[in-house]
C-alpha cells in the first residue's frame, strides 16, 4: 500500500464530513427560517453544495421517494459511505504498518 491511497481515502472522508454537515446546516436553517429560507444567502449556499449529492440520490433512488425526502436519503447514504471511508482508512493504516487510529 502507498501512502497516496490513504491520502486520496482521507480527501474523499473530508469531502464527505463536507456534504454531512451542509445537508445538517441546510436542515437546521430550514427550521429557523421557515418559509422564508428560499431568500436566506447561508442557505442558498448549503443549496450549492448538497445539490451534487441531491442529485446523485435522485438518480439511484426510485421515482417513488418524493424530493422532499431526497435530503434525508443523502443524508444517511453519505452518513454510510463515511463509515465506510473510515473502514477503510483503518485497514489502509493497519496494512501500512500505522497504527489503527492514523
Amino acid at each position: 500500500m502507498t501512502q497516496i491511497d490513504l491520502f486520496l481515502v482521507s480527501v474523499l472522508r473530508a469531502l464527505v464530513e463536507v456534504g454531512l454537515l451542509a445537508l445538517i446546516g441546510q436542515g437546521v436553517l430550514a427550521l429557523l427560517a421557515g418559509g422564508r429560507r428560499h431568500t436566506n444567502f447561508v442557505y442558498k449556499l448549503f443549496l450549492v453544495i448538497t445539490s451534487p449529492v441531491i442529485k446523485v440520490c435522485r438518480w439511484i433512488t426510485p421515482k417513488v421517494i418524493i424530493d422532499k425526502h431526497l435530503p434525508f436519503v443523502a443524508f444517511f447514504l453519505l452518513f454510510w459511505v463515511w463509515i465506510l471511508l473510515a473502514w477503510v482508512k483503518r485497514e489502509l493504516c493497519v496494512l501500512s504498518g500505522l497504527p489503527p487510529a492514523c
